[in-house]
Formats: structure tokens, C-alpha cells, sequence
């Protein structure tokens, strides 16, 4: 299931003799992941560069984040938005510096594009990234801020600010082959004291397989705290379905990593792994089929007993596949997909809501195949797609008690499943990516436990690739 090219390209020598003998190979970069549990300084003495324009609303947002999160800030812009970043700096020693040097590599370039409101405004946004995107490291990052286009005041201002969605989408693809990507925040107003989580979480190595994507921040789900950035799940209650193996069995992992109790719940013929995983996670297991009618009820038992009848956090991650043309396809195939992925989800997940405590985190996984559908997974995009108009429908509903719902969907990512695939076909989703590479497990986990944090509350109704910026299903 590894990805040869990546292990060659790791091999300095290899890499070498592969260039002298002219071979026309392309080496994908081989990422930073995060290594360990979330920390209070996730970007330590990296180097990023923020641009403020003039009229820009966010200075203070970064600059409460950033230099917390330990970055060594590099100022260009409008010199009057450096002060917040003058006087909080202080506080953690992280003074800005506008000293931009030309042998500056920076880790992170972030565009502030909430003053983007006629024509010439996106000329400093070429400017910026025409200068800076050719230092930029290994393994960095972009993200461009902006409000969202329903929120401005006229069609010119709606096609700007949507411009720049095609603006990161390209960038993403042309810095991919590096391993760095590119993404963008929109900012509803009042929810601008909700950026510097998300922003700290696409700098850091924990997004490294998010790329060419959007995150929406509303402050339609109230927030309770203000959010804790080290061990962040702790005292917190998961609940991951399908958690025996693979993407499931990896967000149990980081879940518990980052403080959670997690239940560890699969079919009972998964009772080994099950066991195994709750114990080195100091979890609890739970053996149940989600088309179980029972199922709600056996999983209400459990809260009752160990965990006053609360869940904090609720991870859908139970799904099958079942590949046929659809004029080949047996209806059990059909019904067993819908009814695995989809049916049984919403039927448990309703029974559940009453029991989702306070400012409570559910997500459900995805899929590009839902979003762009697939040969032969008739039956699975219409799954995943059917995921992706619940959670949007549902999310409204449970903003007031401050729960959100998200969906993430996952592109191709290396697990037993991929691994089974015909190599061609392995090789191809692979090389789909703006990364040229599939992404792991543990991408997908980072980016769900991100979603359960309480710095993700202005995110809800959303879904939430993990694709390296696939062209599938784009």
C-alpha cells in the first residue's frame, strides 16, 4: 500500500541516479505529518509572511494566533495594520519584522483579502504571491482570507471575492508537487474571532493532505470557550462507528491522542480488533452492527451507564462498498450500501441527538465520489452524496446548543481497500492529486479531531475534502 515513488524519492542517492540517467520520474515530496499530540505552538520559529492591505478587518485575529502558535511573523502592507501584531507580540516574544529579505523562505504566505472591493484591489494579490511563491518552502503553506461573496454589496464585489476561489484553487495545483498546498478561510461577518483556529490548523503539519480548499466560517453555532489548543478533546466522550480498521481505527487513535475517552464501536465479527484497540486506547469497546434496530438503543444503554447520558463527540465512519455497473449491479448490493452508509447513519444519529451534549461535534464521512460520483459506485456516491444534504439540512437545527455537523470527504487514501485496487488504477488516483501522492489515514483522523475541537465552531454544515486537491470528483 506504499507509494514506491515516494519511498524512492526519500533516497537522496536513489534520487541522484535516477536524474543522471535522464529518467523522466517525477518525485513527489514526501510530507511533514504531524508527529504527536496538538501543541500550543503547532508553527514553532516557522516563518510566514501576512499581508494586510489597507481597510483590511483581521490584523488583530492573526496576530492573537500567530505569534501564540510560534511563529516568526513577517509584515508586508499597510504599515498602520502592524500594530497589533507590535503589541500582542511581546507577550510571547514574537516581535513582526518587516525585514523581507530576498533569501527569505518562508513556511506560510496569508493573504488578508477582506478589502477586496473593486478591480484594482486584486492587483496586490498577484503582487504578493508573483514575489513570494517561488521562496516559498517545501511543505508551506498558502491561505487567502476573504468575506463571502453573499455578504458584499454588489455583483463587481460577489466576482471578486469569488475570483479568488480560482485564485487559490490554481496556486494549489502549481506549489502541489512540493508537498505545500493552498487554501482559503471566508469569513461571515461576526465570525471573525473565529479565524485564528482554523488558521493555525492549515499552517500547521496536522492539514498537510487539505489542499484547494474552502473553509467556511459562520457564527451560526454559538461557541462556549475560548478554544484550548493542547490536549483539546480531554474530558471530552467520542463515539467513532466502523473503528475496528483503517481510517476508522486511525481517528479512534488521535481522537484518544488528544484527550477523548473514545468508544471504540464495530460489528461483532471485528470483536479481536475492537478489544485491542479500546485497550491501547484506553478506550471502551462497543460490538454493534449499525443496521442493528437495536443499535440506538444498545448505544443509549451505554451512556446511560459510564457516561451520564452524553456524548460529546459522534464520528459516522461505518461504511461498505459494493462495485457494479449499475445495469450489473443485484438490488442487495444497492440496498446494503444505502442502508450501510446512509440509512442507518441518519436513523442512529436521530435517535442519538438528544443525548449530543452542549456545544457537541458530530461528523460523518464522505466521499469525493459523492461529490463527483464514480464508475461502477453508483450505489456508493449516492450514499455519500445523500451524507453530504443531511448534514447540510441538520446543521441549522442544532447551531442554538452549539453543536455542529460536519461532513469529510476523503479522496484517495492509501488503506487495505486501495491496496486491493488494480495497480494502474492505484497508480492514477495517486497521481491525481495536486500532491501526486494518496494520503493516509491518519490525514483523514487529523482532520475530524480538528472538526471536534472547540476551535472548530465556526464550521457547520460543511464538507471538508482530505484529497491532496484531487481532480476527482472536483
Amino acid at each position: 500500500m506504499s507509494d514506491y515513488l515516494v519511498n524512492i524519492g526519500a533516497n537522496k542517492r536513489a534520487r541522484q541516479t535516477i536524474k543522471k540517467l535522464g529518467l523522466p520520474i517525477p518525485f513527489p515530496q514526501k510530507l511533514r505529518r504531524n508527529k504527536g499530540p496538538w501543541g500550543d505552538h503547532p508553527i514553532a520559529d516557522l516563518k510566514v509572511i501576512v499581508h494586510h492591505g489597507s481597510g483590511t478587518k483581521l490584523a488583530r485575529n492573526f496576530a492573537e494566533h500567530l505569534g501564540p502558535a510560534g511563529a516568526n511573523i513577517f509584515f508586508e502592507g499597510d504599515e498602520a495594520q502592524i500594530t497589533p501584531y507590535s503589541e500582542l507580540g511581546e507577550a510571547c516574544s514574537r516581535l513582526p519584522s518587516t525585514d523581507l529579505s530576498d533569501k527569505l523562505s518562508p513556511h506560510g504566505l496569508v493573504f488578508d483579502g477582506t478589502n477586496i472591493n473593486k478591480p484594482e484591489d486584486l492587483n496586490p494579490l498577484y503582487e504578493f504571491f508573483h514575489k513570494w511563491i517561488r521562496k516559498l518552502d517545501t511543505c508551506g503553506r498558502v491561505v487567502v482570507i476573504s468575506y463571502p461573496p453573499e455578504q458584499t454589496q454588489s455583483p463587481t464585489q460577489a466576482a471578486l471575492t469569488r475570483a479568488m476561489d480560482g485564485f487559490v484553487r490554481s496556486v494549489a495545483r502549481e506549489i502541489g508537487r512540493k508537498g505545500s498546498t493552498a487554501n482559503r478561510i471566508v469569513v461571515a461577518p461576526g465570525a471573525e474571532d473565529r479565524v485564528g483556529a482554523a488558521l493555525r490548523f492549515l499552517l500547521s503539519d496536522s492539514s498537510v493532505y487539505v489542499s484547494a480548499q474552502t473553509l467556511n466560517l459562520t457564527a451560526v453555532a454559538k461557541a462556549s470557550t475560548t478554544p484550548r489548543f493542547r490536549m483539546p478533546l480531554q474530558r471530552k466522550s467520542a463515539l467513532v462507528t466502523g473503528a475496528a480498521r483503517g481510517i476508522g481505527a486511525s481517528i479512534a487513535k488521535v481522537l484518544a491522542r488528544e484527550g477523548a475517552h473514545v468508544i471504540c464501536m464495530d460489528r461483532p465479527a471485528e470483536e479481536e480488533a475492537v478489544s485491542v484497540l479500546a485497550s491501547e486506547l484506553g478506550g471502551t469497546p462497543l460490538l454493534l452492527d449499525l443496521t442493528d434496530p437495536a443499535a440506538a438503543d444498545e448505544i443509549k444503554k451505554l451512556l446511560d451507564g459510564r457516561f451520564n447520558g452524553g456524548l460529546d463527540i459522534l464520528v459516522h465512519n461505518a461504511g461498505i462498498t459494493r462495485d457494479k455497473t449499475l445495469a450489473n449491479m443485484k438490488e442487495g448490493y444497492w440496498n446494503q450500501v444505502l442502508d450501510v452508509n446512509l440509512i442507518s447513519l441518519m436513523s442512529v444519529n436521530e435517535a442519538l441527538l438528544p443525548a449530543i451534549n452542549e456545544n457537541g461535534r458530530i461528523i460523518c464521512l464522505s466521499s469525493v465520489t459523492g461529490l463527483g460520483g464514480n464508475m461502477g459506485q453508483s450505489n456508493y456516491a449516492a450514499s455519500k452524496a445523500g451524507i453530504i444534504g443531511y448534514v447540510k439540512a441538520l446543521a441549522p437545527s442544532l447551531a442554538k446548543r452549539g453543536i455542529t455537523v460536519n461532513a469529510v470527504a476523503p479522496g484517495f487514501i492509501e488503506t487495505k481497500m486501495t491496496g486491493a485496487m488494480p495497480k494502474g488504477i492505484r497508480e492514477a488516483g495517486r497521481r491525481l492529486s495536486n500532491l501526486f501522492q494518496g494520503g493516509l489515514p491518519e490525514d483523514v483522523a487529523e482532520a475530524v479531531t480538528f472538526l471536534s475541537s472547540e476551535g472548530a465552531s465556526g464550521i457547520t454544515g460543511e464538507v471538508l475534502r482530505i484529497c491532496g486537491g484531487s481532480y476527482l470528483g472536483a
